[in-house]
Parts: C-alpha cells; sequence; structure tokens
C-alpha cells in the first residue's frame, strides 16, 4: 500500500508515468526531485539536436550495423566507434552527476530521437537502445514521459539497478526529441 502511495503521487508529478516495477518511496522522491531537475538541461537538448540532424538520413541497416560495430568494440581498448560518444562534454556532464549522487546513481546515458547513444557516463552494452522499454515507453509515449523499468542485475554496472527514464523534450516546440536513462543502485533506496 506504501508502495502503490509512492507511484501515484510519481505520476501526478511527472506526467506520463509508465513502469515495470513498484518504486520505493526513497526512489520516487529522488526521480521527481533531484533526476527530474537536470535530464533535460540545455546541454542534453543541444547535444541531441545536433545528433538527431547528423543521423536524420540513417536507415534501419545503417543503425543495425552502428550497434554492430559497437557491440565489438566493447571491452576492447580500441573501441574507435565509442570513444567519441564516451568522451564528449555532454559525457562529461553525466559522469558529474553520477559523481555527486552519492553512490545512488549507477550510469546515465541521453539518446536521440532514434535511439542511438548520444552520451553516456560509461560503456553501454550496446549502442542502439530504439528496441528496449527504456526508450519506447518515453520517447513513444511523449512530452513529460517517465519510465521506471524492473531492479535486476545489470551486466554493464555489475550492480542490481532500476533505470528510470525520461523524454527529452524541445523546449521550443515541445517535440519529444530523444531520452535519457538513469541508473539507479536498488541498495540506496531500500
Amino acid at each position: 500500500m506504501f508502495l502503490r502511495s509512492a507511484c501515484l503521487s510519481l505520476s501526478i508529478l511527472t506526467g506520463t508515468l509508465c513502469q515495470a516495477a513498484e518504486v520505493p518511496p526513497a526512489m520516487a522522491d529522488y526521480i521527481t526531485g533531484d533526476l527530474k531537475n537536470w535530464v533535460n538541461a540545455p546541454r542534453i537538448v543541444a547535444a541531441v539536436q545536433e545528433q538527431n540532424a547528423r543521423h536524420a538520413g540513417l536507415t534501419a541497416a545503417d543503425i543495425n550495423a552502428m550497434d554492430t560495430v559497437w557491440r565489438g568494440q566493447v571491452g576492447v581498448a580500441d573501441a574507435p566507434d565509442i570513444a567519441p560518444v564516451l568522451n564528449n562534454p555532454l559525457s562529461d556532464f553525466l559522469r558529474e552527476h553520477v559523481a555527486l549522487a552519492g553512490g545512488r546513481i549507477t550510469e546515465a546515458f541521453v539518446m536521440d530521437n532514434r535511439g542511438l547513444n548520444v552520451a553516456t557516463s560509461g560503456v553501454t552494452s550496446d549502442y542502439w537502445q530504439g528496441d528496449e522499454a527504456k526508450f519506447q515507453k518515453t520517447f513513444g509515449a511523449g512530452a513529460g514521459a517517465v519510465f521506471v523499468d524492473d531492479i535486476e542485475l545489470d551486466e554493464s554496472t555489475q550492480t542490481y539497478q532500476g533505470q528510470v527514464s525520461f523524454s527529452i523534450t524541445d523546449p521550443t516546440s515541445g517535440e519529444v526529441i530523444g531520452a535519457v536513462t538513469i541508473g539507479l543502485d536498488a541498495s540506496a533506496f531500500y
């Protein structure tokens, strides 16, 4: 009952909420407070808009090929396709937020309108997130969408985490332009 009340208040504060799991009250508070305050930051919006323009002509085959190359470079010292995403200014911004979170955030990554990584705090297991609920249930759900996924062992961070994802909205047009996913260490909220 207590968890259900937290979920209800979360949905009222954030707009469209889709969840796969019950959200503990401490996590709900963190999502509606700390996270919601920076996930649509101007630098995130600008980077997503820039990548959307650059990737406008990509086909499904192009995206699959890029994802295959990324997966092949995970764990490899020389990763020329991962490095530009991992080492850009927005990735630095995400790492700053991970560091400031006191262990509550395990990872953060931003996706464009195709579900491709724009920036990431650490190497993700794949480049294309467009086939996953974290993207489909935020980008596809409209402005203000939030999706809280089940808590599970994440292979890239090796921690039990719940991922919360938000749609990213162009403040001028109101159009959804991408999504951001934040991994939260489950032990910090229970």
